[in-house]
């Protein structure tokens, strides 16, 4: 299952480092970008969280629900003590859609539109080739693109989204 995959020793490796020993999954999706169904993310970080309900809580917002979960986008201080892990079920490179980040932007929290630009225009953007059976760390924040894949196979991710802490006024995460 993945929560037995998330709670593996090798998962805790990577997270507990970062987040601290009482750190939890929060989500678990399964990515897989088909020869038959490509397709593309243009520059974004990773803003809302799935939750169990919607509840008002101060800080909250953007509230949606998507397949059925509420969604909300929490403080950037939330997204700030998360990290996820992206388990990488086939090889992955450019040819394939692989993913695409600017480094450090992460760093300056929520970033507008405009500035999503400014990063763009003034940053280099890195693609990840990661192996089959390969890890990608990275912080929700972290602005992240991917393009359509060039090569007709498989890219499929396995994507594990942890956080530190509970979240306040009786909301609940998904997980």
């Amino acid at each position: 299952s993945v929560r037995e995959l998330a709670g593996s020793s090798i998962i805790c490796a990577l997270v507990e480092p970062v987040l601290g020993p009482d750190c939890f999954v929060v989500r678990g999706i399964l990515f897989d970008k088909t020869p038959d169904a490509p397709w593309k993310v243009a520059w974004h970080q990773d803003l809302s969280i799935a939750v169990r309900e919607r509840r008002e809580v101060e800080g909250f917002g953007s509230w949606s629900l998507k397949a059925g979960t509420v969604h909300v986008q929490p403080p950037p201080r939330i997204l700030e003590r998360m990290l996820t892990v992206r388990l990488h079920l086939d090889d992955t490179n450019e040819l394939n859609g692989a993913l695409r980040v600017l480094p450090g932007s992460h760093l300056g929290g929520k970033l507008s539109a405009e500035a999503v630009e400014l990063w763009r225009g003034a940053h280099a953007a890195v693609t990840c080739d990661v192996p089959r059976g390969g890890a990608l760390v990275m912080r929700p924040l972290l602005l992240h693109s991917s393009p359509t894949p060039r090569e007709e196979r498989h890219r499929r991710v396995v994507h594990l989204e942890f956080a530190a802490e509970r979240l306040p006024g009786g909301l609940e995460w998904r997980g």
